[in-house]
Formats: structure tokens, sequence, C-alpha cells
């Protein structure tokens, strides 16, 4: 056999004939999995909507619990994030090793950053009772005499006692739902499934109120923490792409393992685009400036 025979392009596996035959079946199987990522979160975005369309004000009122400032803040994080993965890719078709590295450390470093911005929303949820799931909220009791004349904790926080970790709709958060809603009856914008879901003989009943606040804070959790997990594989991904880079591996040879790994970012970036205006903006307006 000549030499010829034995000559295989850079990462070319061995069950490719050539580079293209490779390079088109690694895009079009990414491509397939997106569109199953698009399906599923398409699902949860269909439940988001059907309950967010029979319930508006309690979703409202949810909403303006969550920090857009965190949402916001996120939001640019991803954008630049998104930057940055693009840049990764060029570098890596022009051979430019160093800036790849640079390149996907920063990538690395915003998902970090998103992911720990989470956290810090996801402990004031877990403070304020307010992770749907009873057992999994900060589990406080009733307080001391001179603490309670006080109002208020060593934190500075006004803390409903909730000694079995309940979900708990109480308080200003409360108060500040029933003027919606209240305010919403009156005008007649309620929807027909909001008459029955809020309102108990006529009279605005808070277990209600709260149970149809507690959907939002599902679809909150669910949505947010699947978005996580998605930003955690993709931080997998990027400490991959960092070893294989380090050692030179992409080139304009060959690249196709960064431009697929690309391809997942974004699509992780562009679900949070959609996941931020609906969740912390949509019915912001009832409340001015929002905030719990």
């Amino acid at each position: 056999m000549s030499t010829h025979d034995h000559y295989h392009p850079p990462g070319l596996q061995h069950q490719f004939e050539d580079m293209k035959q490779q390079e088109e079946s690694v895009s079009i199987g990414m491509w397939a999995f997106l569109v199953q990522e698009i399906m599923f979160f398409g699902g949860l975005f269909t439940a988001y909507l059907v309950f967010r369309s029979r319930y508006p004000m309690a979703f409202a009122a949810g909403s303006n619990h969550l920090d857009a400032f965190w949402g916001g803040l996120n939001t640019l994080v991803l954008i630049v994030s998104s930057l940055t993965m693009a840049l990764t890719v060029y570098y890596a078709q022009k051979g430019n090793r160093n800036m790849q590295v640079i390149l996907i450390i920063a990538t690395m470093f915003f998902g970090a950053v998103f992911l720990g911005v989470k956290a810090i929303e996801y402990s004031d949820k877990f403070n304020h009772g307010l992770v749907p799931v009873a057992g999994l909220n900060h589990k406080s009791k009733a307080e001391e005499p001179a603490a309670k004349e006080e109002g208020k904790t060593a934190a500075g926080e006004k803390h409903e006692p909730n000694p079995r970790g309940e979900f708990q709709w109480t308080g200003e958060n409360y108060e500040a739902s029933v003027k919606i809603i209240t305010e919403a009856h009156e005008k007649k914008y309620l929807t027909k499934y909001e008459e029955v879901g809020y309102y108990s003989n006529g009279e605005l009943d808070q277990n209600k109120v709260r149970d149809k606040v507690r959907i939002f804070y599902w679809i909150y959790f669910v949505m947010t923490g699947l978005h996580a997990l998605h930003m955690i594989v993709g931080l997998g991904l990027m400490t991959w792409l960092l070893i294989m880079a380090w050692r030179g591996t992409y080139s304009a040879d060959y690249y196709s393992p960064v431009e697929i790994s690309g391809l997942y970012w974004h699509f992780v970036d562009i679900v949070w685009i959609f996941l931020f205006p609906l969740l912390y903006l949509l019915g912001r307006h009832f409340m001015h400036g929002g905030g719990h």
C-alpha cells in the first residue's frame, strides 16, 4: 500500500469516508438533537401559556416577586457568552490556539456567572417559602416575643413561621396579589377560570390564590431548572473543548467539534431569551417597580 492509503485528515473517524461526509453527519445529528430539544422546551412553553391564559393575575403576582435585575443581568451575560462562543469558532477556523483557549475560558466564566445568579435567586425563593415543593423551603419557627415586636429577623426581613417548609403566599406577597386581583375583578378583567379559581362564595380565598401562584412557581422552577441543567452540560462541553484546544487539536482543517458545541451553546442562550420576558417581565406593569 502507498503512503497515501494510510493518510487520514486530522479528526477523521474510521467510519467515515472523508471529512465532508463526517461534517455533514455530525451537523445533521446535532440539528436533529436541537429539534427534539425545541420540542421538549416547546411542551413546557405550551404549559406555561395555557396556565398563564387561565390565571393571568396570579401569574402576574408571582412574576412580580422575581427580581428583574438578576434576570436582566443573566440575559446580558448569556448574550456576551454567545459572542465569545462565536469568536471561539472563528479562531478555531483560523487555527489560533491561544485565542481559542482564552475565549473558551471566557465563555465558561460567563456560564458560571449565570449559574451563580440562579443560585442567588433560588436561595431567595427558599428563604421566602416560594419553592412549590413542600418541605424544601426554609423551616422557620415562630419568633420570640422580643423579636416579634420588632417584626424583623436578624437579617432585617420579615419571615412568616413555616416549621414544615410549606409553600407560602402570605404577608406583602398576598396583599399585592389581592390588590391586582381585586382591581381586575372590579373592571371585569378576570377570566372565567379566575372567577372560580380565586373566589369562594363571593370572597377572595387566600388558599385558592396561593395554589394558583404556586402553579407559576412550579413552571418557573421546572423551566429555569432544566435550563440551568443544560447550562451545566454546556460547561462540561466547554471543559472538553478547552482541553482539546489546549492541545492544539482544532485548525482550519478540523474545527467541527467547536462549531457543533457552539450550536448547542447558542440554543441554550436562545431559550433563556424567551424565558426572561415570559417569567420576569410579563405582567410587571400591574405593580410599578415589582419586587417583594
